[in-house]
């Protein structure tokens, strides 16, 4: 039996460009590669047409994943953990994208322009804290809060987004699902358009976590999708309130 080499072909109009040949693509390799994989070239690209989009989506998020956090892409695809082709491009938006929020959106009146992040830190000892206590087994990578300062009587804001590693088999969606948690009705992720749990609502959020986000009590929400991408929102305190709010925590563990 022969084995037919998939073909991806352009679905633009005639006049496309594309029509009299791609480069091929070991040439586009070395051409991104060149340019350390930018997200922004990557982005455009893609536009093109759908023969590119499809390299950008194979190829070229999976190598600017691996560029820019290689250590967080090495865990989450270690003891049999992997992504699928086609979500390299929603994980290359989650590292370098912060999502705002619309008015009423996910987080009620709120309103904040998303916006491209120059580089987050993404933390799983933050994450461990974000967790309940009976899914404290999972892996959370999670970024430090995107600060959006004096939002009117919001005051504040902290938005902070992640991933759960190999989220289909872990004890978050389990909970999750034992709970007959509720999707959003409406709103989906901005990564990848799945569907969304609120974790508030499904008392899963942590009296700890506020602390550990240098937030007020009671001020911190976020939702996980399908494909376990976090993005949340919490009331950040003066930094010299969560200083002694840390203070105090220490003394109590």
């Amino acid at each position: 039996m022969v084995l037919v080499v998939k073909q991806y072909r352009c679905t633009h109009s005639a006049s496309c460009v594309c029509l009299k040949g791609h480069v091929s693509e070991d040439a586009m390799y070395l051409v991104f590669q060149h340019m350390n994989w930018n997200p922004r070239i990557i982005a455009l690209f893609s536009c093109t047409c759908k023969w590119f989009d499809e390299i950008a989506k194979r190829v070229l998020w999976k190598e600017f994943c691996h560029a820019r956090a290689p250590k967080m892409m090495q865990d989450l695809h270690s003891s049999g953990s992997h992504i699928v082709d086609g979500n390299w491009k929603a994980l290359g938006k989650l590292l370098i994208y912060c999502s705002g929020c619309t008015a009423g959106g996910l987080f009620g009146s709120i309103h904040v322009p998303g916006h491209f992040v120059f580089r987050t830190r993404f933390s799983r000892t933050l994450g461990k804290s974000l967790l309940p206590a009976q899914c404290r087994a999972d892996v959370l990578y999670v970024s430090d809060s995107c600060e959006h300062l004096d939002q009117g009587e919001e005051g504040d804001l902290g938005f902070f987004r992640g991933i759960i590693k190999s989220f289909a088999m872990s004890k978050t969606k389990k909970m999750l699902i034992d709970k007959q948690a509720k999707f959003h009705p409406k709103e989906v992720c901005p990564y990848c358009k799945a569907k969304l749990w609120n974790m508030l609502q499904a008392n899963m959020i942590p009296r700890g976590a506020s602390v550990r986000l240098d937030a007020y009590d009671d001020s911190v929400e976020y939702y996980v999708c399908l494909n376990g991408h976090i993005l949340g929102l919490c009331t950040l305190m003066p930094v010299t309130d969560s200083e002694d709010a840390k203070e105090e925590d220490t003394k109590e563990e």
